[in-house]
């Protein structure tokens, strides 16, 4: 697989321009050629300081060491690596290098070993041991006939770090060849969302930068070997050839355009340009395979069953268009994530990095096997999968982790994993009783880097049904303000608890009352729900949608900061609450209707329109005046192009409200938030929850158990008795049919969410003004066409907490308009 000419110009280029454009400047950072009086440079790039040079010797806690020259010298070979300092046995204490550090966190550390001999010592023959601030990272180093570079990340949290090289024996020696000591980028190991892959599932693996971590494997999958000179953190890629188990079915890919930072979620701290702008995908042209393939590469780690940190890194520079790209990863054949969308991930932009970070075992023969291959959401006709990058960094002294350690504890993690995924068959199988169900496609939810490109430092506030056009630019808050304004994120100003974590009330500088919603490490929901609620929010802004007032990311910390609904979820006034007392039937409509409108230009304020994925109960917040307002956009997704019919996604959802064909199918449209929906006024109508499994298996699923009433006429036998006598027949009977059409099992049996929207203002207006004691005659279906509509009227709401009458003609004028309601 010869690499074309034009790459290798297109990427020679690519590495001047990146070295010249943004040079890393990390906050400690010392370079010590060791055994030499004189400075050395590496790569013409970077100065390294004679360790025998009077500043030099002053990182060296004693003296009994010796400075050794190579008398023959390889013509083509670094200065650097000319000389070695040498530690005989026999000291107490151990020499050791001693570095102050004025930064904490992890640091990159580098021990060159370059072998050579001269009168009195054969480097080849030297075995010794290496401790970093006392942790054994090396011992009995083998025979050695060529440079060695070791490279560590330690987390240093104590002013000072010590590096000890010793030999294994008194009679012995041990030496070094050059030192690198220098501070990591910020968040560049991160302790949320890493995954432990398991045989039997993925369990979220903590502390991550705790951990010393030693680098096994720097790949560039499909790309040229990059040196020092091609990285903004010098380090060395190996092409990824050798360890390409099947090289029939990869095949290279390249772009000649830069990487696309400002929207990705990695920097070229994380990966160089040339990483990203090189991959691996499958060969579909070899006629040999077949329809449907994996690509693997199967590196060696030397040790058996130890965990090794596996990051991968990609960027989708295969794809023509959006989401035509999904593909499953596994290390050791395990499953590790699957329905990948590199498209949602990266705010829908192309040619966007982004990393994921893996913890997995190495298997009894100390190999470790990575796969990328298409996923069942693929097109047959497209499928396809990509790899741009391998790292692999082995996990030393994991004792500070988590997840623990040893057989115990994975027997722990694999028990756990299999009871969680017994939980979760039952309680689908509650869900969809009557419905066979295939296997849920998990896509998204991977733990992903932390946000790096926002900008701004104000609120951002937009007018009512109008698209921002700052966006999310604008909506940073310091990490520094939020905690004042939660006193320290105080538990008795916890309002609610979900998947993402804890939500506090807390108030901003200028005395606005908010919502803090703050990740947790280990939640349901990470990354990717973070930056789809500010991508969403931060452009649109509706009288019925909660407003985005601003967000952190500092610190590692994921948080989202939202306009204060004072009379919290329409849950709790529902039932299962004792301090808000029940909402009347007239409340519950107009909370209904609102909460349509804000759904309604979800779907159709923008070409694509936004899908919700999440409408329940606990999704629409009411405001001090009762105002329902949808919230929670972290699965929300934009809908279909005009030319397509769905969008092909892995389910996401809560039970009970899932709409059943795109749980079968993996096919989402707007028609799945209006069954969700359906449900809500279901909810609404009945108080009782979506899903109850302690109740007999026929009452389990609300939705179900409403439609069998509905349909013997009865549905008047299970209304919530606190609205019974306040419901008038005609009311009744026209909200509960278009319940009834919402919860459809096909979504083209459903009705739009505007067609919903107009049916329960008229539902509204037959209980202000329709007849006492019978349901409405009704000639023609309020679902369907707009033929029964025309001599109707309806109630508008005027933005102010009045309403008024006016005919359906103007209802569909607001409707229909572009700035939406």
């Amino acid at each position: 697989m010869a690499f074309p000419i034009n790459l290798i110009i297109t990427l020679l280029f690519s590495s001047l321009f990146q070295i010249s454009f943004a040079a890393f400047t990390p906050t400690d950072n010392y370079l010590l050629n060791c055994g030499a009086n004189t400075n050395a440079s590496f790569f013409s790039t970077r100065s390294f300081l004679g360790d025998s040079s009077r500043q030099g010797s002053a990182f060296l806690s004693t003296d009994r060491s010796i400075s050794l020259s190579d008398p023959n010298p390889p013509p083509d070979s670094p200065a650097l690596y000319h000389t070695a300092r040498i530690f005989p046995g026999g000291s107490s204490p151990p020499p050791a290098y001693k570095f102050t550090v004025t930064s904490n966190g992890t640091h990159f550390i580098r021990l060159h070993f370059a072998p050579f001999k001269a009168p009195g010592f054969d480097l080849t023959s030297a075995k010794f041991r290496v401790l970093l601030n006392g942790f054994s990272v090396m011992n009995c180093l083998a025979t050695i006939n060529s440079v060695v570079v070791k490279e560590f990340l330690l987390k240093i949290d104590v002013p000072l770090l010590e590096i000890s090289i010793s030999p294994s024996k008194p009679s012995g020696f041990a030496f070094v060849s050059a030192i690198e000591v220098f501070s990591a980028p910020n968040d560049y190991i991160i302790d949320k969302g890493t995954k432990l892959v398991t045989p039997n599932s993925a369990q979220i693996f903590s502390n991550l930068s705790s951990q010393i971590l030693e680098t096994v494997h720097r790949i560039n999958v499909g790309g040229l070997k990059l040196t020092p000179f091609n990285d903004t953190l010098w380090r060395t890629w190996l092409v990824d050839d050798n360890y390409l188990l099947l090289k029939a079915a990869a095949k290279r890919a390249w772009t000649t355009n830069p990487p696309n930072y400002q929207t990705g979620g990695a920097t070229r701290e994380i990966a160089p340009d040339n990483v990203y702008m090189t991959a691996q995908e499958m060969d579909r042209d070899d006629q040999e395979l077949q329809a449907r393939f994996n690509i693997s590469w199967g590196f060696p780690v030397g040790s058996r069953r130890v965990l090794h940190l596996v990051r991968l890194h990609f960027c989708d520079i295969v794809s023509s268009s959006l989401n035509q790209l999904y593909f499953n990863v596994f290390i050791n054949d395990y499953l590790a994530a699957r329905d990948v969308d590199l498209s949602t991930l990266n705010f829908h932009v192309l040619a966007s990095p982004l990393y994921i970070d893996f913890v997995a075992e190495s298997d009894h023969d100390g190999m470790l096997r990575v796969s990328v291959g298409p996923s069942d959401l693929s097109n047959p006709a497209r499928a396809n999968a990509l790899l741009n990058g391998v790292e692999i960094m082995r996990v030393l002294n994991p004792v500070r982790s988590k997840v623990g350690s040893g057989k115990k504890s994975f027997l722990w993690i694999i028990l756990g994993s299999v009871l969680g995924s017994l939980a979760l068959l039952v309680l689908c199988g509650l869900c969809f009783c009557r419905r066979k169900s295939k296997k849920t496609k998990r896509s998204e939810s991977i733990g992903w880097t932390p946000l790096r490109r926002f900008r701004g430092s104000s609120n951002s506030r937009t007018t009512e049904g109008t698209v921002s056009s700052s966006g999310y630019q604008t909506l940073r808050i310091s990490f520094a303000e939020i905690q004042s304004g939660t006193n320290n994120f105080d538990r008795s100003l916890v309002i609610g608890v979900g998947g993402f974590g804890m939500v506090f009330k807390g108030s901003l500088k200028d005395n606005t009352k908010v919502a803090v919603k703050r990740g947790m490490p280990g939640s349901r929901q990470g990354l990717p729900e973070f930056l789809s609620e500010i991508t969403i929010l931060s452009k649109i802004r509706h009288r019925h949608l909660v407003s985005l007032v601003g967000y952190c990311e500092e610190q590692s910390e994921m948080i989202l900061v939202y306009e204060y609904m004072d009379k919290g979820p329409l849950k709790s006034h529902l039932y299962g609450s004792t301090t808000n007392a029940p909402l009347s039937w007239k409340q519950r409509l107009e909370v209904c209707i609102g909460a349509a409108r804000g759904l309604h230009y979800l779907h159709t304020g923008s070409s694509q329109g936004i899908i919700h994925r999440d409408i329940k109960s606990t999704n629409i917040l009411l405001d001090d005046n009762y105002v329902a307002k949808v919230a929670d956009f972290g699965l929300s997704r934009s809908g279909p192009c005009l030319d397509e019919t769905h969008v092909s996604t892995g389910v996401k959802g809560s039970f009970g409200y899932l709409d059943p064909e795109y749980f079968r199918r993996q096919q989402l449209t707007d028609k799945s938030d209006v069954y969700s929906f359906g449900v809500v006024l279901f909810e609404v109508l009945c108080a009782r929850p979506a899903v109850d499994p302690l109740l007999v298996r026929e009452q389990v699923n609300l939705a179900e158990w409403a439609i069998e009433w509905q349909r013997k006429g009865m549905l008047d036998q299970i209304v919530d008795p606190n609205i019974a006598d306040q419901i008038k027949p005609c009311s009744l009977k026209k909200f509960a049919e278009t319940a009834e059409k919402c919860c459809a099992d096909y979504g083209v049996d459903r009705p739009t969410i505007g067609d919903v929207l107009w049916n329960l203002e008229h539902v509204l207006q037959l209980q202000v003004s329709g007849p006492l004691d019978k349901p409405e005659e009704v000639s023609g279906d309020l679902t369907g066409s707009g033929t029964a509509r025309s001599g109707s009227n309806t109630v508008r709401d005027n933005g102010d907490g009045t309403s008024g009458i006016i005919s359906s003609t103007q209802v569909f004028s607001q409707l229909m308009t572009n700035n939406g309601r």
